[in-house]
């Protein structure tokens, strides 16, 4: 098997993982990306993929090390190997893992970054008020609404802009989501989000709306139905809404909203299970990480719960007796009285 039958092996894997696996296209691109990368390194040492051996996984892992590639990024490629050599193990076309017995590299914890509280709620309120002058444009109602949106839900970018004006659910004060893996969720939403969205659907989207219709005519089909629409009446993509977020606040995207929504409610009591649900991570190991970022919540929580730690906090804050001066009794015997006493 030479370049091309690696090639076609790879067509056969991404057709597996879109059609059996119903893994997202994104997901599926990044991985066609990382193997073509490591068949490009197995080409070079005049292999194929079919008989990579152990040494060939290893040395990959080297040349990445060697590249200033970081142990998260080869970390995840190696992961994305062993997926595909063990649907290769399945499909009877290898009798040997050549990843096995290989040691993931040690991902470094990184914390997600987040925004401050008073930063969210200052890029919000310019947002709204953007949104609320009178001569507001249509623009400006859907931008407020997706920073809304992004914050209140914690919702990734690429699930933004596959809404549809059919997930929203605004007198229940919800929205189904299409998270990764095509899994749907129930994501409730806050009062601000939801004024947000329903200004958006009656005064802003309609003339979106129009727009696109006045350019394509009646042949829209599922387009149309797209919650978010730009400008020219066409699906918002994900570079846009990332735009509309920059725009907002240099220092934000996406992500670190959904990271800030994460964080703040943590910070604000929520349970790790019911911040799982609503981000839609499959592991609650994912979850755990915002525990690390509400530290300051923990040692509260300590403080007012704990025996000890209550204990030494009304020590401390325990104010001195008061007295009105020195008081000198002396040990007398039973029967006498004390020689000095003064007050």
């Amino acid at each position: 098997m030479n370049s091309d039958g690696n090639q076609q092996l790879l067509k056969d894997y991404q057709a597996y993982l879109r059609v059996e696996k119903g893994l997202r296209p994104l997901t599926c691109e990044a991985y066609d990306s990382d193997l073509k990368t490591f068949a490009e390194f197995i080409e070079g040492r005049h292999g194929v993929l079919l008989t990579a051996a152990q040494q060939d996984v290893a040395g990959f892992l080297e040349n990445l090390r060697e590249h200033n590639i970081d142990s998260r990024s080869a970390a995840r490629k190696l992961s994305c190997l062993r997926g595909f050599y063990k649907w290769l193990l399945l499909d009877r076309r290898i009798h040997h893992d050549p990843t096995v017995n290989i040691e993931s590299p040690k991902a470094w914890k990184v914390l997600p970054k987040s925004l401050a509280e008073p930063e969210v709620a200052e890029m919000l309120e310019r947002a709204g008020m953007a949104a609320s002058h009178p001569q507001a444009l249509a623009t400006a109602l859907r931008d407020r609404a997706i920073l809304e949106l992004l914050y209140a839900g914690g919702l990734r970018v690429s699930e933004v802009t596959a809404l549809s004006t059919g997930d929203l659910g605004l007198d229940l004060g919800r929205v189904q989501v299409r998270g990764k893996g095509d899994k749907e969720r129930i994501v409730p939403l806050g009062r601000t989000a939801l004024q947000a969205l329903e200004e958006y659907l009656r005064e802003g989207r309609p003339h979106l709306a129009r727009i696109s219709s006045a350019r394509r005519g009646n042949s829209a089909g599922q387009d149309a139905t797209r919650l978010f629409l730009s400008l020219r009446g066409m699906p918002l993509t994900r570079q846009w809404v990332w735009h509309v977020v920059k725009q907002a606040n240099r220092d934000a995207s996406p992500h670190r909203l959904r990271h800030s929504c994460a964080t703040h409610m943590v910070e604000h009591g929520a349970d790790l299970r019911s911040v799982q649900l609503l981000l839609g991570h499959a592991d609650i190991s994912t979850t755990q990480v915002y525990t690390h970022l509400a530290l300051g919540r923990l040692k509260t929580v300590h403080r007012e719960h704990h025996p000890r730690g209550r204990r030494r906090e009304l020590e401390v804050e325990k104010p001195p007796e008061p007295h009105g001066g020195l008081r000198l009794v002396s040990r007398a015997k039973p029967g006498k009285v004390p020689a000095m006493e003064t007050a």
